[in-house]
């Protein structure tokens, strides 16, 4: 069973490990939302289940499904991937997933955070998102994981851990009044440390320009290892990212870490600018109170929005001209595992990326 827990992880002696550690699976969500995703979502479909089938090569993939969708989603994907019924609001699983946490020993526990659609009605990208807030409670129930409640909103996008102590997020986001308005900076410290045992919180500025989740870290840095940091970056210094990027790079380098180390920051270049065509955008269902796709409209595309599986990265292929560097960059950073290129823009097109839609769950005994 899965018990609902009063306590906090920190307090039972629980962290959050860092997204190499080993995993026991990966889990997704099934794309259908044709106001989100073009042409009835097929083309997204067909993103997903690539980027599912290559994180399956090494690693359980959960693939959670709606009634509608099931027979069609378990006809796409191999046998390899798990397919289980679940109805959710979209497909973001980073997000609306839970966030687990680990003792050390063994054991396995998930956050469940307040999940309010990137803004509630101040900004959400989608009303309703009752289904997607209790997407966490679902896969820890399947799991029969035991599970902590948490007080704050918060989307598992929005921060990023190197599993030692240390947490990066983005001002954008995490003190965004659409948020968690009645708390401070302080506050949203606090109840990061008691509920993902962290004791740093790194704070950048702003996360990718123009992207809809409010400036999600998620696109902009991680951890690649303790101590080092990959920064999505450009040279352009017309770019409107231009300047968002040297920012995060003056705060990264003069912050420690958890256990005082300086942080090395590799630059991972961005694709494009990319934008979304006429014929993209005319594949979308126009309905009131979502988030509008528009034709011209400026993509967050980033390399960063990457996922780290047991032995691989599964990384988004957007741009010819700049892929290729990017793949090489992630080999050097990440020597012991295989760099797999997913083409993404299917993804990109919906607001997120390859990191966006999966949420791993640590091994444990």
């Amino acid at each position: 069973m899965s018990r609902l827990l009063a306590s906090t992880p920190r307090a039972d002696g629980f962290f959050m490990p860092a997204e190499w550690a080993a995993h026991a699976g990966t889990w997704m969500i099934w794309p259908e939302r044709t106001d989100n995703w073009r042409m009835g979502a097929k083309p997204a479909q067909a993103a997903f289940a690539r980027v599912a089938e290559a994180i399956a090569e090494t690693e359980p993939v959960t693939m959670c499904v709606s009634p509608a969708q099931y027979q069609n989603a378990r006809r796409v994907l191999s046998p390899a991937v798990r397919v289980v019924e679940m109805t959710t609001n979209d497909a973001w699983m980073r997000d609306c997933g839970p966030t687990c946490v680990v003792d050390g020993k063994g054991h396995v526990r998930g956050v469940d955070w307040v999940f309010n659609a990137w803004g509630g009605l101040e900004g959400g990208l989608y009303f309703p998102w009752d289904q997607d807030e209790l997407v966490a409670q679902k896969v820890l129930g399947i799991e029969r994981l035991d599970r902590y409640k948490a007080p704050i909103v918060l989307e598992g996008g929005s921060i990023h851990v190197d599993g030692e102590g240390t947490l990066l997020t983005t001002e954008e986001c995490l003190l965004n009044p659409n948020r968690n308005p009645g708390l401070s900076k302080a506050e949203i410290e606090a109840q990061l440390e008691a509920y993902l045992g962290i004791s740093r919180t790194i704070w950048l500025d702003r996360g990718v320009h123009n992207d809809e989740t409010s400036g999600h870290i998620d696109n902009i840095a991680c951890f690649a290892r303790p101590g080092v940091v990959l920064l999505s970056w450009t040279d352009d210094t017309a770019d409107p990212q231009y300047e968002i990027s040297k920012d995060a790079l003056e705060r990264l380098s003069h912050a420690k870490d958890a256990r005082g180390r300086s942080l090395e920051v590799v630059k991972l270049h961005q694709p494009g600018p990319l934008f979304q065509t006429a014929e993209e955008a005319e594949g979308v269902d126009h309905v009131e109170g979502t988030q509008p796709r528009v034709a011209g409209l400026r993509l967050a595309a980033s390399y960063v929005n990457f996922y780290i599986a047991n032995g691989a990265i599964i990384m988004p292929l957007l741009d010819p001209k700049h892929d290729g560097a990017a793949v090489e960059t992630l080999a050097r950073v990440f020597p012991g595992r295989k760099v797999k290129g997913v083409p993404a823009r299917e993804i990109l097109l919906g607001g997120g990326n390859i990191h966006c839609i999966t949420q791993q769950q640590p091994g444990g005994s």
